[in-house]
């Protein structure tokens, strides 16, 4: 499992920088920055919404579609440690991002 440290803050699965999702997928298959990157699993948080699924925790199994990065092994994420960047005005998974993604 992966460390994970999200700062999308307006995502229905964060909970003080932790994801409560138990898993998350990474797209990107064509990414060559983290820019092109993104959390597939974002899903914003309603006004009224809070956490819903699990409880946030700081290891995380991550399903990585971006095949040219160096920690994806057969679609699934290696680093011991990523973080999902994107801030907290975040309305789609494509603004969202993998801050650690390294390209081969």
């Amino acid at each position: 499992m992966t460390q994970l440290d999200c700062t999308v803050t307006s995502c229905m699965y964060n909970k003080d920088n932790y994801c409560s999702k138990g898993d998350i997928t990474v797209g990107g298959s064509h990414a060559t920055t983290a820019n092109e990157t993104c959390c597939e699993s974002f899903r914003e948080r309603g006004s009224s919404m809070s956490n819903t699924v699990g409880h946030p925790s700081s290891t995380i199994d991550v399903d990585c579609e971006a095949t040219k990065c160096v920690y994806n092994e057969k679609c699934k994420c290696h680093a011991g440690h990523i973080g999902i960047g994107g801030g907290s005005k975040v309305c789609e998974c494509k603004e969202t991002e993998c801050a650690s993604f390294c390209c081969r």
